[in-house]
């Protein structure tokens, strides 16, 4: 059926219960973008209809969800979406920045964009029973929360209620969505970058580096040339993720948005491509990726006090980051031999330094 766009000014709470309620069988993200509104509007629209909003700031939500036992945490960009199931714990609050820092739940919080947070009870339709969600101010989504038979429901329905601010209001006050970062590049310090990179001891070191440079992550991987920044072919990322799970090399898989980073570490092991997206689907991982959005991969090689880190790093065509992936290290001692060999083999883009060289 044809699903007319809503005028977005006008927030139409009950166009989008009847596009809702229309059974399209469109995900709610798909349906968002058919409609024209954010998928944090959606949920609005149904406030009070089983959906209730509930406080965002991570202080605040966190503390709840650690009670949970048994979940599963969702993260994604517009290219990838990062499944993992397990608990949440060992909770690390700050106002820049947070952590949970689980064995299986591993996040990086930026708090500063858990601004709309709603909790889903769907007795009996389609679709998850229950969630938690957090979107951005633009209504993007952050951050969400899936019960699994683990899960103390009991706990959840109670942090809910603890959780709820009492807005009832079936709209939302959005404010635009940021343009994408693309890659910033400064040419003249190409010499100056390539020598502070080589000093560095750490890897959180790369993004204040940059910044003090006038670039950004990607802008300045095309300008450093090698062995810090190799350009890789598209494909690539694939025949990694591929060539991980075929040979058991563990990993870290980094996926992430403008306020949540989400990180897988082990191995992978079930590999299913379907149409454009190539899907992890191991019982407690999932990564659901749009291959066809991955327009550049770079090899990056970053120095630390433990021996270099070395990481293959996606980007879609507007320069977004899709995700990093890492090789996991067993011990103190591991220089990653599995993960370097297996990188080494992968397709170069060419010999230049850039996409289009």
């Amino acid at each position: 059926m044809s699903i007319p766009r809503i005028d977005t000014a006008k927030s139409d709470a009950a166009a989008i219960r009847a596009a809702l309620d229309a059974e399209t069988g469109l995900r709610p993200r798909d349906l968002a973008i058919r409609l024209g509104v954010s998928e944090a509007d959606l949920l609005a629209a149904r406030v009070g209809r089983g959906v209730t909003r509930i406080a965002a700031a991570p202080d605040l939500l966190m503390a709840e969800v650690c009670g949970l036992g048994e979940v599963m945490a969702l993260t994604r960009n517009d290219s990838a979406v990062h499944e993992r199931t397990g608990v949440y714990e060992d909770w690390h609050p700050g106002d820049h920045a947070a952590m949970v820092l689980g064995p299986e739940i591993d996040l990086r919080i930026f708090p500063a964009h858990w601004v709309h947070g709603f909790a889903l009870r769907n007795d009996g339709g389609k679709g998850p029973p229950r969630s938690l969600q957090v979107f951005d101010a633009a209504g993007q989504a952050v951050h969400k929360v899936y019960p699994r038979e683990g899960t103390d429901l009991d706990a959840w329905d109670a942090a809910v209620a603890r959780l709820a601010t009492g807005d009832v209001s079936d709209t939302l006050t959005l404010e635009p969505a940021p343009p994408p970062e693309t890659a910033c590049s400064r040419p003249d310090r190409a010499a100056e970058l390539r020598e502070a990179w080589a000093s560095m001891t750490d890897t959180h070191q790369f993004l204040r580096l940059v910044s003090r440079l006038k670039m950004n992550r990607l802008g300045a991987y095309r300008i450093a040339g090698e062995p810090l920044a190799v350009a890789l072919a598209p494909s690539a990322l694939n025949a990694a993720l591929i060539a991980c799970a075929a040979e058991g090399i563990g990993i870290m898989l980094f996926v992430g948005n403008r306020g949540c980073i989400q990180i897988h570490s082990g191995p992978i092991a079930t590999l299913k491509e379907m149409g454009p997206w190539q899907n992890v689907l191991d019982p407690r991982f999932n990564l659901h990726l749009r291959l066809d959005r991955v327009a550049e991969v770079w090899l990056v090689d970053k120095p630390t006090r433990r021996g270099a880190a070395l990481s293959i790093e996606a980007f879609d065509a507007e320069g977004a980051l899709i995700l990093q992936l890492f090789g996991k290290r067993a011990s103190e001692g591991d220089r990653l031999e599995a993960f370097s060999a297996m990188a080494a083999g992968l397709a170069r883009l060419g010999d230049g330094i850039g996409p289009n060289a």
